[in-house]
């Protein structure tokens, strides 16, 4: 493929994936032993309440990924996180490892996590070109899905086999791997210098705040805004499944069905990704519409049929729409919005569409305490029928035009001129 031919995109791609793997031994591992230590699904449902906290506040940071040098920032967080997850099997063998002691080191974690990604982001287009930037898009899709598919079945079953305490050795590893892949990414020197032009605490922090707003006024002023909407209430149903589904799986069959499940959600994405240039070239509001409803008709007959293989099939088939519709917006965006912007606007989006994660995540984990895992696992791909009712209703999001139409006049907004005014103010 052309496109990997191209040294430092290679080297960004691995760097992903690796770091993906370590994510999703991370992720698995955690969810396991805080639902083990704790012995309630609230346990889970307050992991995944602090877990996902750090992405609903992404916005905070976007100003700093647009001035921090990307390179550095990339190779700085896969180190700290390496190091941070050797935390829990150094207290699991000095017997002082509490669930206590996991719900901390959870949140800081993905708050680290929260720099890497939009980082990631933002490099693609400084190393490909525009019409690279919907395969380049994919392929991180593929890899993130793809990765995602395997390890989280695995991890499901290594939990079982081996232990949760043995997976962090091995996470602590993957991102150590990941920092050596992304020192040997290469960004043009002009492109890639932190932004210091101010003096002083004080304007540094006016400086800091000017582009935090800029980053909101951006999004909730153009198409942006809409597509938050439903994004909203998607995702805190969303936050509650993942909190239920280890107290689900835990009906159903144990830490291998919470793999699988996992898996199903991930190969469901890597489908999506694959089909997203397909889907492009539907009229994406009618798609949208469409797609989501047989979504969530899948997704809350997984979680009522009695058969939990055909369950973990309709769970996947649930995700196709949600893996090929973020690669096509995630790539509208990269399109349309300025790199030096697409920081703060894609860390605005991003945190304002997950801000209802975390408290799903809390709510799902507490009503599968006092009341049944199933039925709230059910009602929560309701989320997906909202996102379909929201398009239906609102007729910017109806009416979208192909993926390839997709424009700064379709969002809404007069890119050229923010560049201005951000250069003089």
């Amino acid at each position: 493929m052309e496109i990997l031919k191209n040294r430092s995109f290679f080297f960004i791609l691995l760097g992903r994936i690796v770091t993906n793997i370590g994510d999703s031994i991370y992720y698995v591992a955690a969810m396991w032993l805080v639902y083990s230590l704790g012995g309630n699904a609230f346990y889970s449902g307050l992991a995944g309440f602090l877990t996902l906290l750090p992405a609903a506040l992404r916005f905070l940071i976007g100003p700093f990924v647009d001035r921090w040098p990307i390179k550095r920032t990339l190779i700085i967080t896969q180190v700290l996180q390496s190091i941070l997850v050797l935390v829990i099997p150094i207290a699991y063998y000095s017997d002082v490892l509490t669930v206590q002691l996991v719900l901390i080191v959870m949140p800081i974690v993905s708050f680290i996590e929260q720099f890497a990604y939009p980082s990631q982001s933002k490099a693609l287009p400084l190393l490909l070109t525009k019409q690279e930037l919907v395969k380049g898009n994919a392929l991180f899709s593929f890899a993130y899905q793809g990765i995602d598919l395997v390890f989280n079945a695995m991890s499901g079953i290594l939990v079982a086999f081996i232990g949760a305490v043995t997976l962090y050795l091995v996470d602590s590893f993957t991102f150590a791997i990941a920092a050596l892949f992304f020192s040997l990414i290469k960004i043009p020197s002009s492109k890639d210098k932190m932004v210091s032009n101010e003096k002083g605490l004080k304007n540094g922090l006016i400086t800091y705040w000017v582009e935090l707003k800029e980053g909101f006024s951006i999004v909730f002023g153009s198409i942006m805004g809409t597509f938050l909407i439903g994004s909203v209430v998607a995702n805190f149903a969303i936050g509650g499944a993942l909190a239920v589904l280890p107290a689900f799986a835990d009906q159903n069959g144990g830490s291998g069905i919470y793999g699988f499940y996992l898996a199903a959600m991930s190969t469901g994405g890597l489908f999506g990704a694959i089909l997203s240039s397909w889907m492009g070239k539907f009229l994406l509001g009618y798609f949208s519409i469409i797609s989501f409803f047989c979504s969530a008709l899948c997704w809350v007959l997984a979680a009522i049929i009695p058969w939990p293989s055909l369950g973990v099939i309709l769970y996947g088939i649930a995700w196709i729409p949600i893996g090929g519709t973020n690669v096509i917006f995630a790539s509208a965006v990269q399109t349309v919005i300025p790199n030096q912007l697409l920081g703060r606007v894609s860390s605005v989006s991003g945190s304002m569409g997950t801000m209802a994660m975390p408290i799903g995540s809390l709510a799902g984990g507490y009503l599968a305490s006092v009341t049944n895992s199933t039925l709230i696992f059910a009602l929560t791909g309701l989320g997906l029928l909202f996102v379909s009712t929201v398009w239906v209703l609102h007729p910017r999001l109806r009416t979208l035009p192909k993926a390839n139409d997709l424009s700064p006049e379709v969002f809404g907004i007069d890119f050229e001129e923010r560049l201005i005014e951000s250069k003089y103010n």
